[in-house]
């Protein structure tokens, strides 16, 4: 298999799994990812994903440039016909937590898939860059648009533009990554985030969740209407009376998503 899953106590290790060729994309773990992120968004099993990588030289260094031929049908028909919406990122609008767990370089694809999460970690030998410009395309899974997001327009379009790569410790710097974790510790620790995050109430991680990426593209007001009024949504369930009773009690929550 090209996109390993296993599933324990809520969370999901997506492992992509080509370590010989630098766990680049192919059509087969194209076609992989883009089916498991529905998979997941439905499963009620799952609470939150990690992504990550086979091997330790790795994340994905994106597409595999020696065998993706070119396709046989046209952009307007990928746009408009049975192939619409085939970006590498398809499907993987979630409002379960992400977290991506760079394990080695992330390129082109590669990084635009880790763009996409929420919580980003790395090891201290990854290195990070978009080189689309360099082989006559761009970005095309959300890079020019995530990228700016995360790390501001300066830093940006220097990656963007030159094709240039940037270290782990700049990662870091520019807000690209959270953390950076010895290669050793890289799983574990993507791990103990996903329990902390799994421990709270999960409806109200995925509203966080959804007011933050909702609230990117409404003005100030707006959004914090919108966030006043999923309070109000929260206030009544089951699980809000369950956390203040724990607190009050010294004792774990015990949240049911109700």
């Amino acid at each position: 298999m090209t996109v390993d899953l296993h599933i324990e106590e809520g969370i999901a290790l997506v492992t992509l799994n080509r370590p010989a060729a630098l766990n680049a994309i192919d059509y087969p773990m194209r076609r992989a990812i883009q089916a498991l992120w529905p998979q997941l968004q439905n499963d009620p099993a799952v609470d939150v994903i990690i992504l990550t990588g086979a091997g330790d030289k790795a994340f994905c260094v994106g597409s595999d440039l020696k065998n993706t031929p070119p396709p046989d049908t046209s952009f307007a028909q990928e746009t408009f016909g049975a192939g619409a919406n085939d970006s590498l990122l398809t499907g993987l609008d979630t409002d379960k937590p992400i977290l991506c767990a760079f394990n080695g370089s992330a390129y082109g694809g590669g990084l635009e898939l880790g763009l996409a999460a929420d919580i980003r970690i790395c090891a201290p030998h990854a290195k990070f860059g978009l080189p689309e410009v360099r082989v006559g395309t761009l970005p095309g899974s959300g890079g020019t648009q995530h990228l700016p997001r995360l790390i501001g327009d300066t830093n940006a379009m220097y990656m963007l533009l030159t094709g240039d790569s940037i270290d782990a410790e700049t990662a870091l710097r520019v807000g690209l990554v959270s953390q950076v974790v010895p290669a050793a510790e890289l799983q574990d620790a993507a791990l103990r985030i996903a329990r902390r995050i799994r421990a709270n109430a999960p409806l109200s991680v995925r509203a966080a969740k959804r007011l933050v990426r909702d609230g990117r593209d409404m003005p100030l007001p707006m959004a914090l209407r919108h966030e006043r009024q999923t309070w109000g949504l929260l206030r009544d369930t089951e699980d809000r009376k369950e956390g203040r009773a724990a607190f009050a009690e010294g004792r774990p929550p015990r949240y049911t998503g109700r």
